[in-house]
């Protein structure tokens, strides 16, 4: 009988620099890596300098030797195209390249991403690289898989406002819209004389007087996007071509809103994503009040680093990476505090949990030049292990085996409702990622695994199907949510459908096409500065509301809640039809309530878990979380202080 072999389970990487240090670390970083329990490392994402120093003078010694380090190790490399940091003498020899800011400012060298994804002449160089660089390691045998360029949209730079994207808007105008009648009437340009006689009179929509065209920003933002999507194709194809068997993927950024990424995900063989869970707690989710971000200052908030799993695992709708997990301090937020002592493990073991076949942590040494000097490595600067390279180093991943993640709740979201929302915010404290990420809390709360989907994809398999901010409406995507509202139980929350695909109102009201299955009609809507409140009540229930409430006129609908004060007092604030239940009220109490209903109703069973504890569940198991600093007992365990229990159950 053959013996049966061990599931496969999480693997570990890290992220290497092998040009920042002399050659003679090389082979010896490399033992320490496997010896550590590494299996891949992650190199020459910003190395385009050391491959071409000159144009079209290539040195390879050194990354031959390098890869060969790593291989002799037993560790398979993930090679990057170089293309994030352009050259100085590229630059310098065509400035044509760099991008404009919104401010209409050249974003000058010195740094990285500084390129217009849209220039003729820095895409035909990055087809090079990626050739010649795909041509000489692309079959290599220690070289597993690539990654594409990385971490698009970083630092704004998804949108270029000037150069090479101001020339080619017009064009793509005149591609989607054929005549300007169409696109004038599409965006509305009659309302203050915008109308256009000639494409050319069309420029971004930045240093404008006041406010843009909502219309001529998502018209911008889809051309951007789709520009970034065919930036990516490009290299894609290289590597296919020149690097048969080997996966692709890309390193995407927390909360990153430039861009489509299911768009410019497709062609990937999985998603990866850069997950620094302190520095997107200060950093990325500014709304988020300031006592929560001290209470988890050292660990991140559980649900927006599970936010950023789930989105990313739902892209694909398959396993990911991620590829750089911080390992200690970071250096680029407004406060860098230390991780607690268990936090590398912690995250390393959710994003398991959530997905992740592989974990790579950035970075081995840390860097001891540049920019990054106070960032934090497995090693530090001079060599010695640091605490998240203990911590590496004594967890045990052979329990955490690969599987699905059983989600019976869908989360909606789309990037073109996130543009939509955000240029006419209407209320300064809410956006478009507070609101859908306070939906998404609310279920993580009451203990509930989430897919997070795009709104077209099959919704099939699912008891509950969420849509915290569904901005854009179309009537196939109508049709398509009527026809999941057969099978499931369907939450919207507030703003739904005020767009239709132009990004103008629906001529008949919102919520335009979806008004059937909603059964009613918007009345009004009321933007709450902080510190004004209203109040809701339903048959059991009371809360107060805050940043948003809207009104129905109820076509088919029951009420749920009501407003009992303030302008709107007496209207409907949640309403249901058959399986469809609308929220347009903004409070967490609200939603936590609604949604443990609707939990109920679809055949879930939504438990409240104390204070940061969190479950997360993935191929019959269930991982239990302390976020806390305090040790938490539940069902039956008691677990110390930022630690998790790795529970089996069926």
């Amino acid at each position: 009988m053959t013996p049966s072999l061990p599931a496969p389970h999480l693997t570990l990487a890290v992220c290497d620099y092998p040009e920042h240090v002399p050659r003679d670390r090389w082979t010896r970083y490399a033992e320490q890596q496997k010896a550590l329990g590494l299996s891949f490392v992650r190199i020459s994402e910003f190395a385009w300098s050391r491959m071409e120093p000159r144009p079209g003078e290539y040195e390879w010694a050194w990354l031959d030797e390098a890869i060969e380090a790593y291989a002799g190790a037993g560790l398979k490399v993930v090679l990057c195209t170089p293309t994030a940091t352009p050259p100085a003498w590229l630059i310098r020899s065509h400035p044509e390249i760099l991008p404009y800011d919104r401010e209409g400012r050249i974003r000058e060298f010195g740094s990285r991403r500084h390129y217009d994804f849209a220039s003729p002449v820095f895409r035909e160089h990055s087809r090079r690289i990626t050739r010649v660089l795909a041509e000489r390691y692309g079959q290599h045998a220690a070289v597993v898989g690539w990654q594409t360029d990385n971490e698009f949209g970083c630092h704004d730079t998804a949108r270029s406002y000037g150069g090479a994207s101001a020339a080619a808007f017009p064009g793509w105008l005149e591609t989607k819209y054929g005549t300007l009648d169409r696109l004038n009437e599409a965006w509305g340009n009659v309302f203050w004389s915008m109308e256009y006689d000639d494409w050319a009179q069309i420029r971004p929509p930045n240093l404008l007087v006041t406010e843009v065209n909502p219309s001529h920003q998502l018209d911008f933002y889809r051309f951007a996007s789709e520009t970034v999507a065919s930036f990516q194709a490009e290299q894609v194809a290289i590597l296919r071509e020149c690097s048969p068997g080997r996966f692709i993927t890309h390193n995407f950024m927390i909360f990153e809103s430039g861009f489509d990424h299911y768009e410019v995900a497709k062609g990937l063989d999985f998603v990866s994503w850069d997950n620094y869970p302190t520095g997107m707690l200060e950093f990325f989710s500014s709304w988020m009040p300031d006592q929560l971000k001290t209470d988890y200052a050292r660990t991140g908030h559980p649900d927006l680093i599970a936010f950023n799993h789930d989105l990313y695992r739902g892209l694909l709708k398959r396993p990911f990476w991620v590829m750089e997990q911080q390992c200690g301090q970071v250096n680029w937020a407004p406060f860098n505090p230390l991780p607690a002592p268990g936090a590398v493990q912690l995250w390393t073991a959710q994003a398991w949990a959530h997905g992740a076949d592989t974990v790579s942590y950035f970075r081995w040494r840390a860097a001891t030049m540049a920019q990054e000097v106070m960032h934090s490595g497995l090693l530090r600067h001079d060599e010695t292990l640091d605490r998240g390279g203990w911590e590496v180093e004594s967890q045990d991943i052979a329990a955490m085996p690969l599987g699905s993640v059983p989600a019976r709740v869908a989360l909606l979201h789309d990037y073109e409702s996130l543009w939509l929302y955000d240029v006419q915010k209407h209320a300064a404290s809410l956006s478009y990622w507070a609101q859908t990420v306070t939906y998404y809390r609310a279920l993580r709360e009451l203990g509930q695994d989430v897919d997070i989907v795009h709104p077209d994809s099959d919704l099939s398999g699912y008891a509950l199907i969420v849509a915290p901010a569904l901005t854009l409406m179309t009537a196939e995507r109508a049709a398509h949510l009527e026809a999941a509202a057969q099978q499931a139980r369907i939450v919207f929350g507030p703003r739904s459908a005020y767009r239709t695909v132009s990004g103008r109102t629906p001529e008949d009201g919102q919520p335009g096409v979806l008004a059937e299955l909603l059964g009613a009609k918007l009345l009004n809507f009321d933007s709450l500065r902080e510190g004004l409140s209203v109040r809701v009540e339903g048959p059991d229930h009371a809360c107060d509301v805050h940043s948003w409430a809207e009104s129905y006129r109820l076509t088919g609908a029951e009420t749920l809640y009501r407003y009992v004060d303030g302008p709107q007092s007496g209207e409907a604030a949640v309403i249901r039809k058959g399986s469809v239940t609308v929220i347009g009220a903004h409070s967490e109490d609200l939603l936590r309530a609604v949604l443990s209903g609707e939990l109920r109703a679809a055949g879930l069973s939504p438990e409240l878990l104390p204070e940061g504890v969190r479950l997360s569940r993935r191929a019959g198991h269930t991982l239990l979380q302390n976020w806390t600093s305090q040790t938490v007992n539940l069902h039956g365990h008691a677990l110390p202080p930022v630690s998790f229990l790795l529970d089996v159950q069926a």
